[in-house]
């Protein structure tokens, strides 16, 4: 339901309070524009969404009188981050000072204030409940992990999982994990070969920001991850191990590891589904994980156009058509193929953009696209890319609803899923309450 009238811009003193402008209605940023945001777009800040004070930037609204555009000089621009699950249809709008710090690797969603309540501009794209941030009981997931480590005492990846993931960086499946249930994270690769300028997990010492975690530093065993995956295949409820996670490098630069482990798991069980995370750059080696018994692979992609792509990720010995073979060879052999699409107000949802995403679509057989925020500074990202002009834009939303209306077989959400909801009735299969 519609918002009776836009909420009001949010700011912060710099000293850990956020206040509410009411001389200002909030806009939200696509591509370079500061926009006003329709009364529809709007929803409650969801359970787990945080706000962010963005040093540096100085928020931009609309008059409540005039109607102009102008900036909020009362604090810092304050902006989003909206939890899993959920897709910003507009980032937070600002201007930013030349001595502005580069803002870490977050969503930077637009965010207002209305009736005592936060709002933000976004969906919920996705209704499995695996990472709600109400589903996760603290004092359960310190016993798993350390039933887990008395269970697994010399498994390396279990150690890493429990201790660093789950325990450090609070990893939301690395937490699951230790709770027993649906997707499992399996990191396999300590190297790779792309060098993603917004990559979580490494950054160059002489980079002006740093990862959000730390990558694997070994190379696990086929052993060490069948030891642990294949009770958990046998046990959890709608049950998914998931090779490629945010604190590894590339999982296919260890395809001969996964290959064994894919094999030697499907000795014991023929449970759940198996899954890689991947920028999908070996198509042979994805073809060899196919033909061993991988079920469903998730590419990640920040465009479906090559120009746009390969900035970005700025791969090493492989193009951007590799990824496109990749999807093609999982549909080939029947498996679920997904992108990790990131998404960027202003770029995911141009014509150019959109028309390059229906081309991806046919070309491929794309079963599914996940909607995922994009975690970068806008400007610097935008920068990096050397995007000036980013062309018409359709609304995020809009472009959603005309993929949907074109491809009603491509399935929308947010989470890889489990083996039950492949194969049967999406809208019902999958983790809830």
């Amino acid at each position: 339901m519609a918002l009776p009238q836009s909420p009001y811009l949010l700011y912060s003193d710099g000293q850990g309070s956020i206040f509410e402008d009411t001389s200002l209605y909030v806009t939200g940023r696509a591509g370079w524009d500061a926009l006003p945001i329709p009364e529809e777009d709007w929803i409650e800040l969801p359970d787990g969404g945080n706000l962010y004070e963005l040093p540096g930037r100085r928020g931009i609204g609309i008059d409540v009188e005039t109607g102009d555009l102008r900036l909020c000089e009362k604090g810092w621009a304050v902006a989003a981050f909206i939890p899993p699950a959920h897709t910003g249809l507009y980032l937070a709008a600002y201007e930013t000072a030349p001595d502005a710090p580069t803002l870490p690797l977050f969503c930077y969603t637009a965010a207002g204030w209305l009736n005592e309540k936060f709002y933000v501009p976004a969906v919920r794209i996705e209704r499995d409940i695996r990472q709600e941030c109400a589903g996760y009981d603290d004092d359960k997931i310190a016993d798993g992990t350390t039933n887990l480590l008395a269970a697994y005492p010399h498994n390396r990846l279990v150690k890493h999982l429990m201790e660093n993931c789950c325990q450090t960086y609070h990893c939301p499946a690395a937490r699951n994990f230790a709770l027993g249930r649906w997707e499992c994270p399996v990191p396999s690769s300590p190297a790779c070969n792309a060098n993603c300028i917004g990559c979580i997990s490494f950054q160059p010492a002489e980079e002006s920001i740093v990862s959000t975690q730390d990558r694997l530093t070994f190379k696990p065993l086929a052993e060490e991850i069948v030891e642990f995956t294949v009770p958990h295949l046998m046990n959890a409820p709608y049950p998914i191990v998931s090779f490629g996670q945010g604190c590894e490098g590339e999982p296919l630069l260890m395809w001969e590891t996964i290959r064994e482990s894919i094999i030697e798991i499907r000795k014991h069980t023929d449970k759940g589904s198996i899954n890689i995370n991947t920028n999908g750059s070996k198509p042979n080696a994805v073809r060899a994980l196919c033909e061993a018994g991988l079920n469903s692979i998730r590419v990640s992609t920040n465009s479906a156009r090559k120009h746009i792509y390969t900035p970005y990720y700025r791969p090493n010995n492989y193009q951007f058509e590799d990824i496109v073979e990749s999807l093609k060879v999982v549909r080939s052999y029947g498996g679920w193929a997904s992108i990790n699409y990131f998404v960027f107000p202003g770029m995911t949802d141009t014509v150019e953009e959109y028309e390059a995403l229906r081309q991806l679509i046919i070309d491929t057989d794309l079963t599914m696209i996940q909607w995922r925020n994009f975690n970068i500074d806008p400007d610097w990202y935008l920068g990096q890319i050397g995007v000036t002009e980013t062309g018409e834009m359709l609304g995020v939303k809009q472009l959603m609803e005309l993929i949907h209306e074109e491809f009603p077989q491509v399935q929308f959400g947010y989470y890889n899923p489990p083996i039950e909801r492949i194969k049967g009735n999406y809208q019902l299969d999958f983790a809830h309450y």
